[in-house]
């Protein structure tokens, strides 16, 4: 079973020291100050969570959702912050405000790995590694596990590599952030190759973690005490991510029916329906509003409120199975809203998720990040012929490897060239994405 006193690990990773607990600053509230303050988070203002970024300056973008999931994940970590406090840790120097800190830190980064175009780009960028160099047996030099992490591009992988290489990567240990925050931010605790993940493990939906840090998760699960499963490079969830995951859930779901409607593309009536269904009755001030906008933002408040309220129960009343890591599922599942929430869902395939402005959105963006992966995918292939035999690289090729700085003088293996292509593009916003993609075709 799992320890709270390790699973709060303040140990930062990439330095050898412990933190200590202060009442008026913690380590866990400089993660979530490190965070905000890095290039990797601001990017996000201008990366697509479900809406083009074109369409309105209304509906969020990465950015706002991350700060939402993170007032929410803060909640709900308070709330289990205090459950765990009075159950486990009441002569220990955590207070539950800690819990609430740990959570709104993984859940500010929660997304800090996806590519422009929201996850239509991981489906792009996955679909190109299996459509081009794998089919033309380019990626033959790589290890088998190592082509998986291509093959199945995952931003949740990417964001762990942001978080403990990309940024600030002059210094080892990237941000540097604590042990427990990194742990609550990895939702999917295994890596590409995983030969058998556990039946209705949602961890172990996705993977998290690529070969190239497969090293440095194994530090951090060793020093939390995560539940290692089959002897393979396969953990049990830290237990705090599974509000993480809560969080984004909530708040996409509820916040996406919210947008949809202030978008003009759903009803006011369909969706008012669905929230008063998952609240039960009308609030207590519901009447006191007049403009439907307004009352589409009141529901959506409350229908977030009573579900943290839920999770928080559930979280709670399932604690000893996730610690011994025997939890399945997710803890939404158990609402009693889930119904609701599979019925927003489908409402937001139907009506938002397949909306003409989104498809053409997603049709230029699988275009532009195509295009930018062949040309420098190319480049590298022709600058590793001209280490070979001394062939000159075409003169695009030659123009493209000036955006991979070092990458001339020094030689890298196959992998790790493409890992410096993933990271490249991944970390473009969108409209940087649009920009490169134009001077690539000449375009003004």
């Amino acid at each position: 079973m799992m320890d709270w006193n390790r699973l709060l690990s303040t140990k930062r990773f990439g330095q050898s020291n412990t933190e200590p607990i202060s009442t008026s600053r913690s380590p866990f509230h400089k993660d979530q100050d490190r965070i905000v303050f890095s290039s990797a988070f601001r990017r996000l203002q201008d990366k697509t969570q479900v809406h083009s970024l074109t369409e309105s300056d209304y509906v969020r973008t990465r950015l706002t959702h991350s700060m939402e999931v993170a007032s929410v994940g803060r909640s709900l970590g308070a709330n289990a912050g205090q459950m765990v406090m009075d159950r486990h840790l009441k002569k220990g120097n955590f207070s539950a405000a800690e819990f609430g800190h740990i959570v709104s830190a993984a859940c500010l980064a929660h997304d800090i790995g996806n590519p422009p175009f929201g996850h239509f780009g991981e489906d792009t960028i996955r679909h190109w590694f299996k459509t081009g160099p794998m089919a033309e047996n380019l990626l033959s030099p790589l290890s088998p596990s190592q082509q998986m992490d291509f093959l199945n591009f995952e931003g949740n992988a990417q964001g762990f590599r942001v978080l403990t290489k990309l940024q600030n990567w002059r210094n080892n240990g990237g941000l540097r952030l604590t042990h427990a925050t990194l742990g609550t931010f990895m939702k999917y605790p295994r890596t590409s190759v995983t030969t058998q993940p556990v039946d209705g493990d949602q961890g172990g939906k996705k993977f998290g973690i690529m070969q190239s840090e497969i090293e440095n998760f194994q530090t951090i699960a060793t020093d939390l005490g995560l539940i290692q499963r089959n002897h393979e490079n396969y953990w049990c969830r830290h237990p705090l991510a599974y509000l993480v995951e809560a969080a984004d859930d909530i708040c996409y779901s509820v916040v996406d029916i919210e947008d949809g409607f202030k978008l003009g593309r759903l009803e006011f009536a369909e969706t008012e329906d669905l929230m008063l269904r998952m609240l039960g009755k009308p609030p207590q001030r519901y009447a006191e509003f007049t403009e439907k906008s307004e009352k589409i933002s009141y529901l959506r408040a409350k229908c977030i409120g009573q579900l943290i309220g839920e999770v928080s129960i559930i979280f709670a009343d399932n604690e000893r199975q996730i610690l011994e890591g025997t939890y399945k599922g997710d803890l939404l599942r158990h609402s009693r809203n889930a119904p609701y929430l599979k019925e927003i869902e489908d409402l937001c395939r139907k009506h938002i998720f397949k909306h003409t402005e989104r498809i053409q959105a997603e049709l230029r963006g699988s275009e532009i990040l195509t295009t930018m992966l062949d040309v420098f995918f190319t480049a590298n292939q022709e600058w590793e012929q001209h280490r070979q035999d001394g062939t000159e690289p075409s003169p695009r090729s030659q123009v493209v490897m000036n955006l991979f700085p070092g990458a001339v003088e020094t030689e890298k293996p196959l992998y790790d060239w493409l890992l410096d292509i993933t990271d490249f593009v991944s970390g473009m916003t969108d409209s940087f994405a649009v920009r490169q993609f134009q001077d690539l075709k000449g375009m003004t």
